[in-house]
């Protein structure tokens, strides 16, 4: 299911997402905020380095989360790009920039960060 232009919107006005992995009983684990970006109308989030612990593993291992920004919570499937094609890195990279620009952003722009990327596709 594709992200509609309004879903699409909550996103972009969202500073962070929040992100949580269910359990096995399908209760959810703790929300963990973090950067959001949307490119190519997919959208995408990354952390500073691929681990296997945390939100990122857990969702990785599932391939399955739930989100939240104001105004919209969805569950989401979770799809490992890694850095996927060069032009799908730089329109990420460029979407980071855009709505991030200044402070941290450098840290989510690099091939550390860029392999951690992954696209949440609405179920």
């Amino acid at each position: 299911m594709s992200w509609t232009d309004e879903q699409l919107a909550h996103i972009d006005a969202a500073r962070e997402l929040e992100i949580a992995v269910r359990r096995a009983d399908g209760t959810l684990r703790p929300w963990t905020p973090i950067w959001v970006v949307h490119a190519i109308g997919d959208v995408y989030v990354r952390t500073w380095y691929r681990r296997d612990t945390g939100w990122f593993g857990q969702a990785l291992r599932s391939g399955r989360a739930r989100v939240r920004v104001p105004g919209l919570e969805a569950d989401v499937r979770v799809e490992d790009v890694g850095t996927g094609s060069s032009v799908l890195r730089a329109d990420v990279d460029d979407a980071y920039r855009a709505k991030y620009d200044g402070g941290s952003t450098g840290n989510m722009v690099t091939d550390d960060a860029a392999a951690t990327t992954l696209r949440l596709l609405r179920e």
